[in-house]
């Protein structure tokens, strides 16, 4: 499937549900690959933060991303329409701190999108496809997240809150063509003994009947009932039994089941990336929900380097053998440290290296527990990826190559006697002024065991 977005600019505006301050905020068309950004437009230089799990900075009753002193909250019903709506790419100009509550679901934003349509881009849609079980589980609260591998995006959440009005819910979303229909129209709810304790906190000044459920799961005194109602600026409030305080009805007997399955998903859209896989999210909130979009950010990384993985077949003639890389390179044994050569493009380069029991640093590195050096790994990485340069030189053997940084190296998995190591080197940047700038990977099987970026330099030799 390519990528979406926007056919045409779009505005809503209402109050914050923590601020109480009216706030204006204008979807926008945005290029492929851009992502969900927002941009605080009433702020000096206009910041743009990105709707990313690392730049979330609060979880309190809602999702907050910070970028510097920029910060926009209560993210995860914008976040969720979007993905509801099948859109990948989205520009958010907002004029406050805080996404306005609306009606507290997702509905209305749903509806501002269908009002100016969708577009295709020319781009396909980079999926994080889960591959096998990955799970989260915040030991104090109970919460847990499961992700199972499925062919499409698939959300259940179950909750409990021990509440004789609430009890245990259950929700599901099979087809995120019924979004529209059975999640967004879905409020956030809060419960009446909470409210003064929130009210306290300084959050929930735009909170109202119209934006979200009030539960009443427990009968108060009165004058608490009195007082509370003082605080919202509301006339009296009268509770003569438990339920739903609102005076409309719940759209759905499990809205507040249904209400959590939506607040996962715009959480999740914080990986950046569209989901296919099952989520089972049993008690989520937003703390368990952004951590476990942190971990799945962090193996669709890892993920998304091992697609990248070069298929070595054994019995394919090399590009380049040892003689060939011997007329590129000036390193001799000892220090000559790739077999053959397998790819060679004008931007990226794989090479072999069949590490044996005989390599000269085996001896002391280290004695009963042959490990090969990490820096030799690096190395490896840096001659296959001189081979690139090399190649493309009329005289290679007037030329070296030398090291000037090297950046972000890992090392992750231990090199020992039988690997086949597998290099590649790609080019981060066209070659200028002898500059050169390229990511390394070292795969052994399907393990990532380093990697770096480096910039070197070549240098005619005099």
């Amino acid at each position: 499937m390519n990528q979406h977005t926007l056919k045409a600019s779009v505005s809503l505006s209402g109050i914050g549900l923590h601020t109480g301050k009216k706030v204006s905020m204008t979807l926008q068309p945005a290029p492929v690959n851009h992502g969900f950004k927002f941009k605080r437009i009433d702020l000096e230089g206009q910041p743009v933060i990105n709707a990313d799990a690392d730049a979330v900075t609060s979880t309190q009753r809602g999702t907050t991303i910070q970028y510097g002193d920029a910060q926009v909250s209560t993210v995860e019903h914008t976040l969720s329409a979007f993905i509801g709506s099948n859109l990948d790419n989205v520009l958010v100009e907002i004029d406050g701190p805080e996404a306005p509550i609306l009606d507290g679901s997702a509905i209305q934003i749903i509806r501002a999108i269908e009002k100016v349509g969708i577009e295709e881009q020319d781009a396909k849609r980079d999926y994080f496809e889960i591959e096998e079980p990955i799970s989260y589980k915040d030991e104090l609260t109970g919460s847990e997240l499961l992700a199972l591998p499925a062919d499409d995006y698939q959300i259940t959440t179950m909750i409990d809150f021990n509440s004789p009005v609430l009890g245990q819910q259950y929700a599901s979303l099979e087809d995120f063509a019924d979004y529209k229909s059975e999640i967004a129209p879905c409020r956030t709810f809060v419960f009446l003994h909470e409210v003064e304790k929130l009210l306290s906190l300084n959050l929930i000044k735009g909170g109202d009947l119209d934006n979200a459920i009030v539960i009443v799961d427990r009968v108060m005194e009165q004058d608490d009932l009195d007082r509370l109602a003082k605080k919202l600026n509301k006339p009296s409030i009268k509770v003569d039994q438990e339920g739903i305080l609102n005076t409309t009805d719940l759209h759905f007997s499990n809205e507040p089941a249904r209400h959590k399955l939506l607040d996962v998903i715009g959480d999740m859209a914080l990986i950046g990336k569209h989901i296919k896989g099952k989520i089972v999210a049993t008690k989520p909130g937003h703390t368990v929900n952004v951590q476990f979009a942190k971990k799945l950010k962090k193996l669709y990384k890892a993920q998304r380097k091992l697609r990248g993985k070069p298929k070595y077949d054994v019995d394919a003639p090399p590009i380049y053998d040892l003689e060939g890389i011997r007329g590129l390179l000036p390193h001799r044994y000892p220090f000559l440290l790739v077999d053959k050569i397998i790819e060679l493009s004008d931007t990226h380069v794989v090479g072999v290296k069949s590490v044996t029991f005989n390599e000269f640093f085996f001896p002391g590195h280290f004695p009963g527990n042959p490990v090969m050096p990490g820096v030799l790994q690096l190395e490896a990485m840096a001659q296959t990826g001189g081979i690139l340069i090399m190649s493309t030189l009329p005289d290679p053997q007037n030329w070296d190559t030398y090291f000037l940084k090297i950046s972000e190296a890992k090392f992750k998995n231990l090199v020992v006697p039988g690997d086949a190591l597998i290099l590649k080197m790609e080019l981060l940047s066209p070659v200028r002024r002898g500059l050169v700038h390229m990511q390394g990977t070292a795969y052994v099987g399907n393990k990532i065991v380093s990697e770096a970026e480096m910039i070197a330099q070549i240098i005619k030799r005099k």
